[in-house]
């Protein structure tokens, strides 16, 4: 059996300048110099791993469901720094909702409504 392993994910955004500000600014997630591909758009590192953020102007995002933000396809992140990622979402107003379960994990939307799930390790 092969054993594979995540390259890098891609998630549509139809404002780069929108989820820069998000996933970089907020999130606080480096560019990426070394792009898995050489493709438009924006890539970020996260460990051994990379995002990649594609515009697509016209995106509209059909799987958001507000009752049941962790059972949708969502992109999830780790941190250590979880209560201060809350608090910097917090002050820009993108909703928060915390993990159902007890576990320390919060689940928030970027600008175009793509589900991350951020997790305290």
């Amino acid at each position: 059996m092969a054993i594979l392993q995540c390259l890098h994910t891609a998630i549509l955004v139809s404002d780069l300048s929108k989820a820069q500000a998000f996933y970089g600014g907020i999130l606080g997630l480096e560019e990426s110099s070394d792009r898995a591909f050489n493709f438009p758009g924006m890539w970020y590192q996260v460990g051994n791993y990379q995002i990649h953020l594609i515009q697509q102007p016209n995106f509209a995002n059909s799987v958001i469901n507000e009752a049941k933000w962790g059972r949708n396809p969502h992109l999830a992140l780790a941190t250590d720094h979880l209560a201060s990622i809350k608090a910097k979402l917090q002050d820009h107003n993108y909703p928060v909702q915390m993990s159902a379960s007890g576990r320390k994990a919060l689940f928030t939307q970027d600008p175009d409504g793509n589900i991350i799930e951020i997790s305290q390790v």
